[in-house]
């Protein structure tokens, strides 16, 4: 389900630049002090025509959240970097 859901994110920055040629996702998990718990990070890293995009995001004890932080930052800069194409075109 976890695999579906990054996919399934994956597919969607394709909306908004489809020259997309790659993207990876790392996902760790890092214990923390005792009182503090558990702390997801979730590396996107998302290649276009000429470089790579890369966003990462920490959350505490929710993965899920770490992973909407990130794609939504891998898009606005997904919007930026197609902008910027456009008006070089």
């Amino acid at each position: 389900m976890l695999q579906k859901s990054i996919r399934d994110k994956a597919q969607k920055l394709e909306h908004f630049y489809d020259r997309i040629t790659g993207c990876r996702v790392a996902l760790a998990l890092e214990a923390r002090r005792q009182r503090q718990g558990m702390q997801f990070s979730v590396h996107v890293g998302v290649k276009v025509p000429g470089g790579t995009i890369e966003v990462m995001r920490e959350h505490d004890q929710n993965l899920h959240a770490a992973l909407r932080d990130a794609f939504d930052a891998a898009r606005r800069q997904l919007e930026h970097y197609a902008r910027e194409r456009r008006t070089q075109a």
